[in-house]
């Protein structure tokens, strides 16, 4: 056990402690490593991180120093409602990082999600809102940064870029990231952008739908286009999707403020048809991208990144939700809900990197809370 101990100790171990020295009965990395613990174990609040505690005080002992035994609750409380949430972020994307190699071509979608319940008393008192990176191939939550609502994602996702590596990866956001500055800075980091433009790009997409309307019209003849389509069956759903490619320099001119847009190669239009028994649903979207490498390539690479940025919601926030109790849970004072994100992102990429019992997460944090040494596997990575 002293191996994962060890290792969360090289990530973590330097984050100040927020609390006055004098007085403190309990070490700071004792009570990070046992919220950590009950997190992954079941625990979704600070009395519960007590109780874990408390329960399991006897393998705790072998592992911690505990100069003082099981905090109360009340001090992780008031620990993770004072701890610096950002050099949390800062620490918890190192700590991915060097533990899970993120591989060139990997995907990394970027959105945010609301802890609904986290909302105070006062009209004036937002809910928790995070901006979550995720790696679609990995699995796994990649970074975050907490934002005091969704209007402020814009400010949020520059922040949370810079604490990744996006050497060869494609960065996929929705509309409300298609930004100039996030393009550049995407680019500037060594990576791709798949930006989808929407209302908030008026000009832009407008200026993309009437190309594909036109390249349609004709054919695409004589124009540098590519084109890729993807079909899939199950649970009661057949699925089609198409993506067509335009990188052919001279028809990108038309793209109103196109020099504004750092290294835009290519645009994509991506048709869905979704069919549920008789129900029938089309969804047209387009998108900017930098990716300018083999026009039939990029169309594959887009048509995926299209599909595969839906996994945040899907394999990252549902679970959040469903798993952890993400939307009902009430602590609200100070950085303590963004903390406690962090707390359960870190649990979820743990249990999520543990491949030999095959389970979903819930049913893993319940064996994890029965069986220390399937807790110690988690924590081993």
């Amino acid at each position: 056990m002293d191996t994962p101990v060890a290792s969360f100790a090289a990530y973590f171990n330097d984050l100040e402690d927020p609390r006055q020295p004098q007085g403190q009965l309990h070490l700071f990395f004792d009570i990070l490593m046992i919220a950590i613990c009950a997190v992954i174990c079941g625990a979704d609040s600070w009395v519960a991180v007590e109780t874990f505690g408390k329960a399991k005080a006897e393998w705790f002992h072998t592992i911690l120093k505990l100069p003082n035994g099981i905090p109360a609750h009340d001090t992780y409380r008031r620990l993770f409602m004072l701890l610096d949430k950002d050099a949390f972020s800062v620490c918890f994307a190192n700590w991915i990082q060097g533990i899970e190699q993120i591989t060139s071509g990997q995907i990394i979608a970027i959105d945010g999600k609301t802890a609904c319940a986290s909302h105070g008393e006062s009209k004036f008192t937002q809910a928790t809102h995070m901006v979550s990176a995720w790696a679609t191939t990995n699995g796994l939550v990649l970074g975050q940064v907490a934002v005091p609502d969704k209007t402020n994602e814009i400010l949020a996702i520059p922040e949370l870029l810079y604490l990744l590596n996006l050497t060869d990866c494609l960065v996929t956001i929705d509309a409300l990231g298609c930004q100039k500055e996030i393009a550049e800075q995407i680019v500037d980091q060594g990576g791709d952008y798949l930006l989808m433009a929407k209302g908030n790009q008026p000009y832009l997409h407008e200026d993309i739908a009437h190309l594909f309307d036109n390249g349609i019209a004709t054919n695409f003849k004589s124009l540098d286009y590519g084109y890729a389509y993807q079909e899939s069956q199950g649970h009661g759903r057949h699925e089609k999707r198409s993506c067509w490619t335009l990188s052919d320099r001279g028809w990108l001119t038309y793209l109103r403020g196109k020099r504004q847009w750092p290294k835009l190669t290519t645009i994509a239009m991506v048709k869905s048809e979704r069919r549920i028994g008789q129900e029938v649903q089309t969804c047209t979207r387009y998108y900017i991208s930098s990716l300018d490498k083999d026009l039939e390539q990029d169309a594959t690479r887009i048509l995926r990144a299209s599909q595969s940025h839906w996994q945040i919601e899907n394999k990252l926030h549902w679970v959040l939700d469903v798993s952890f109790n993400e939307d009902t849970n009430r602590v609200r004072k100070g950085n303590g809900q963004a903390n406690l994100a962090i707390l359960r992102h870190v649990a979820l990429n743990l249990l999520r990197k543990e491949k030999s019992f095959k389970a979903g997460i819930k049913t893993k944090r319940q064996r994890a809370g029965w069986d220390v040494d399937y807790l110690v596997k988690v924590l081993c990575g």
